[in-house]
C-alpha cells in the first residue's frame, strides 16, 4: 500500500489530506466533510470515470443514501471550487475529475519512489514546514503504553482514536487525521518538529499505564511552536467496562481542551492589529469583551462579531455570539 500524499495540488488549489483541508492560493475554502470525500474519491481515480453507486458506497459506507444527496455534494463542490468543468458529469455512468493533479509524498527511504500522478517526491528529512491554518489546529499523538504489555496497545490506541474522533466534532478547529498522527507511533519526537511537519499550533500527548483492573491516563496539551505546556491532567480509573472508561475519559479531556484552546487563541489574537484579524480571531477577541460585562465592552464585542460575519457569511458561531451580545445590550437600553 502506498503512503498517503503529504499534499495534492491542481491549478490554484492545494489539498492537505492530513487536515482534510482544501486551500486556494494558500487560503482555506469552506467545504463540508462529504463534499471533501467525494472530491478525494474522484481525484484518486486518476482521471477515470467513477460510477455513482461507487461514490455513494465510498462516501456513505454501509448506509442507504438517495442519489440526490450525491448530486447535492457535487453541486457544493463545483460552487466551492469555482470551476464546474473540474468535475464532469458523464451521462449514464458517473463523474470524472478533469484537473491535472500533482501530489507530494513523504518517503522514509533514502530513495524516493514516484507514482503515476506524482511529480515531486521528497525525503522525510527534507519535508517542508506546512503553513498554519487560520483556525487553531491540533494533533493528538499516539499515547505511550507504559504497561510493558504489548497486548494493552489496543486500549492505548483506542483511547487516542476516541479523542481524535471527539475533537473532530468541534467545528471551530482543525484536528489532524489519525493516519498522520500515528506516523509518529513508537518514535521519540520533538513537539516543535511535529508542529512544523503537520502544520499545527497544538499537540496533545499522553501515556497509559494499566495494572490489573486499574488504569492511569496522563495527558498534556502543548503549544507546538514554543514547547510550553498549557494544561496537564491525570485520570485514575477502575476498569469494569473498558469502553465506558474510554468514553468517560475522552469526554473529560475534550471538555477541558476546548476552553484551554480558547484562552490560548485569545493571546494569539491580541498580538495582531484589529484591521488584520480574520473571522475566527474576531470572535475570539469578542469573547474576551463579552466576559468583561460592561456596556462599552459589549459594544466592542458587537462590532467584532459583525466584522466576523462580514468576512465569513456562513460563520455560525459569529452569528450565535452576535445574538447573545444583542440580547445583553438590552440591559443598557
Amino acid at each position: 500500500m502506498s503512503e498517503a500524499p503529504a499534499s495534492v495540488e491542481f491549478g490554484r488549489f492545494r489539498i492537505l489530506p492530513h487536515r482534510r483541508e482544501v486551500l486556494i492560493d494558500s487560503r482555506p475554502i469552506e467545504l463540508g466533510g462529504r463534499a471533501y470525500d467525494v472530491l478525494m474519491a474522484l481525484i484518486e481515480s486518476n482521471g477515470a470515470v467513477v460510477g455513482k453507486d461507487e461514490l455513494i458506497s465510498r462516501v456513505w459506507p454501509g448506509r442507504i443514501v438517495e442519489e440526490g444527496n450525491l448530486r447535492a455534494q457535487i453541486r457544493a463542490l463545483r460552487t466551492a471550487l469555482g470551476d464546474p468543468d473540474l468535475i464532469r458529469t458523464v451521462a449514464g455512468r458517473g463523474y470524472q475529475f478533469t484537473g491535472e493533479v500533482r501530489s507530494t509524498r513523504k518517503s522514509a527511504h533514502a530513495l524516493t519512489e514516484h507514482e503515476p500522478s506524482t511529480t515531486l517526491a521528497v525525503t522525510e528529512a527534507s519535508q517542508p514546514s506546512l503553513p498554519l491554518p487560520e483556525r487553531p489546529s491540533i494533533a493528538v499523538l499516539p499515547f505511550e503504553n507504559m504497561s510493558g504489555d504489548p497486548n494493552q496497545e489496543f486500549f492505548t490506541d483506542g483511547m487516542v482514536e476516541e479523542i481524535i474522533t471527539a475533537l473532530s466534532k468541534v467545528r471551530w478547529f482543525f484536528v489532524i487525521a489519525r493516519n498522520s498522527s500515528f506516523a509518529y507511533k513508537n518514535r521519540a519526537v520533538d513537539v516543535k518538529q511535529v508542529g512544523r511537519e503537520l502544520g499545527v499550533r497544538y499537540v496533545l500527548e499522553g501515556s497509559v499505564r494499566r495494572a490489573g483492573l486499574l488504569v492511569r491516563v496522563t495527558v498534556q496539551l502543548i503549544e507546538a511552536a514554543s514547547g510550553n505546556h498549557l494544561w496537564a491532567e491525570r485520570y485514575d480509573r477502575e476498569l469494569p467496562d473498558i469502553f465506558a472508561v474510554q468514553e468517560e475519559i475522552t469526554e473529560r479531556i475534550v471538555a477541558v481542551i476546548e476552553p484551554e484552546l480558547y484562552a490560548a487563541e485569545h493571546i494569539h489574537s491580541q498580538r495582531k492589529p484589529p484591521d488584520s484579524l480574520d473571522a475566527w480571531e474576531c470572535v475570539i477577541r469578542a469573547l474576551s469583551y463579552v466576559g468583561d460585562g460592561t456596556h462599552a465592552d459589549n459594544t466592542k464585542a458587537e462590532s467584532l462579531c459583525r466584522s466576523a460575519t462580514d468576512i465569513d457569511l456562513g460563520y455560525g458561531q459569529a452569528y450565535s455570539l452576535l445574538a447573545w451580545v444583542l440580547v445583553r445590550g438590552t440591559d443598557w437600553s
